[in-house]
């Protein structure tokens, strides 16, 4: 049924000559009426995974609706805003944004408290060559607020309503069926080079940087190939999961599926992709959940301590880059740039370094007379840095890693093996994801979703645990509880 309804919204959207304008505003309207349909037939926690994947996925990359004062309608904010309206007024559920007041809500209301402050300590105009940056005040202040609560809407839903034990089969599954579908794009553009988005929405993407090996990497409706490598390398991490439970998906045998999705993933020629699938594809088949879930919780701690590895260089960016050279010297040349514009950044970000430089592009670098942008940003996690700075950083990640942390604690109180496979394998999946953050900003309302339904698992396996075992055996940890003595599940 979501397969069928996102077929007739694709259909609904092309427009024959297509007009770039009209055809992908068009798009935007139409998803807020596709999620209500699909909240109208599905269970609430598959009409969320439907309606946040789907939009990510099928909807145009390069337009917004804008109006004053409030963020922009785009791929990022229409599908969050329609999952909510689809859980409040069809499904009649609102999620719970607090859930008491923990870490979980601490870091929370830092993300969407920080930018005042950031504001604040901003309002001064940035020089940039013989021109000027202006500085940031209320009203950016609480642009940024209103936008960062959309952006992590999804966590919320997640939280709420995929905290059941089935609802990680259920994310899991749907990742498969979604990659099993977008597949069919991404080989037809590997071998027809990227078109759909032309032909659908009306817009060329840009492809300066999407040719690998005499052919194009496929973009299908997102914004470059490395986020669809991304996708197709998550779905095959997914789809390992199942053929570990022998759990079939459209009666296919699972093992053959997870060999089709890897021939997918190769075929979009992405190093980085294909190294995470490579390293983590075989620990969800074969690796016990309480190894899984160690390798995520490491990753999980690199990649918060990446800042302060790479402000004390400590690092190893000189191997990696040489490491990097021994498959390509294009690969390697496109690291090595990488790593000298992050020391750049980190440069600049660490002249504010607690709530950074607020919005309008004043952390970035600017040379000459003309006050050229030489910087690139490529990684999320400098990206926030500079932005939002240290506190804004911690946030951010810190709500991110918190899912990953939980679960860990969390792993032993699962009530099958068979949940403890799919926990293990989705807290994987999340720390991959925030792995990522640190070369490229592939974070979106998907990723948030997966870290809402990781915490709210976790924590509904501790109130199951605090009912079964006796208050003399339990210890409470400001991240979880903890037994002392004994085991449950």
């Amino acid at each position: 049924m979501a397969f069928a309804a996102c077929i007739v919204y694709q259909a609904a959207t092309v427009a024959w000559p297509p007009t770039s304008d009209e055809s992908e505003a068009k798009a935007l309207l139409i998803w807020p009426v596709v999620a209500l349909y699909l909240y109208s037939k599905l269970p609430v926690s598959q009409a969320t995974l439907w309606t946040i994947l789907g939009g990510y996925l099928l909807l145009p990359t390069d337009l917004q609706i804008k109006y004053k004062m409030i963020p922009a309608f785009d791929k990022v904010t229409i599908p969050s805003l329609a999952a909510l309206i689809g859980c409040m007024f069809v499904a009649r559920r609102l999620p719970k944004f607090f859930h008491g007041f923990g870490i979980a809500e601490v870091l929370v209301l830092s993300i969407l408290i920080g930018p005042f402050v950031t504001s604040m300590l901003n309002g001064d105009p940035v020089r940039a060559g013989n021109g000027f940056l202006p500085g940031v005040g209320p009203y950016d202040a609480g642009s940024a607020m209103i936008f960062n609560f959309i952006f992590i809407l999804p966590f919320f839903l997640g939280r709420e309503f995929l905290r059941r034990a089935e609802n990680n089969a259920e994310v899991l599954r749907v990742m498969v069926l979604a990659g099993l579908a977008y597949s069919l794009l991404m080989l037809f553009e590997v071998r027809m080079s990227p078109h759909l988005s032309a032909w659908i929405y009306g817009y060329a993407p840009k492809l300066a940087t999407e040719f690998r090996d005499n052919s194009f990497r496929p973009l299908v409706f997102l914004a470059n190939g490395l986020l669809v490598a991304f996708f197709a390398m998550t779905a095959t991490v997914a789809a390992a999961a199942l053929w570990r439970t022998q759990s079939r998906v459209l009666r296919l045998p699972p093992g053959g599926i997870v060999g089709y999705l890897s021939f997918v993933l190769v075929m979009c020629k992405t190093m980085g992709a294909l190294i995470y699938g490579a390293a983590v594809v075989p620990l969800v088949r074969w690796a016990s959940p309480r190894m899984q879930i160690r390798v995520a919780t490491v990753l999980v701690i690199l990649a918060l301590s990446y800042p302060m590895l790479r402000a004390a260089d400590l690092f190893p960016t000189t191997s990696i880059v040489h490491a990097a050279s021994a498959v390509s010297a294009d690969r390697a040349a496109s690291l090595e740039t990488r790593f000298f514009n992050e020391d750049q950044l980190l440069d600049r970000a660490w002249e504010r370094p607690w709530f950074g430089w607020g919005r309008y592009g004043r952390n970035r670098v600017y040379k000459g007379y003309l006050g050229s942008d030489s910087s690139l940003t490529d990684g999320y996690w400098i990206i926030t840095f500079g932005t939002f700075g240290a506190v804004g950083f911690a946030a951010t990640f810190g709500l991110l890693g918190l899912a990953v942390f939980r679960a860990a604690l969390a792993l032993k109180f699962a009530q099958s093996r068979r949940e403890r496979e799919y926990l293990a394998a989705l807290a994987l999946i999340v720390a991959i994801n925030i792995v990522d953050l640190l070369p490229n900003a592939s974070i979106s309302p998907w990723t948030w979703l997966l870290v809402g339904a990781l915490l709210g698992r976790a924590e509904a396996l501790y109130a199951v645990a605090r009912q079964q075992i006796p208050a003399g055996n339990m210890e409470f940890s400001p991240i979880g509880v903890q037994e002392s003595r004994g085991s449950v599940g």
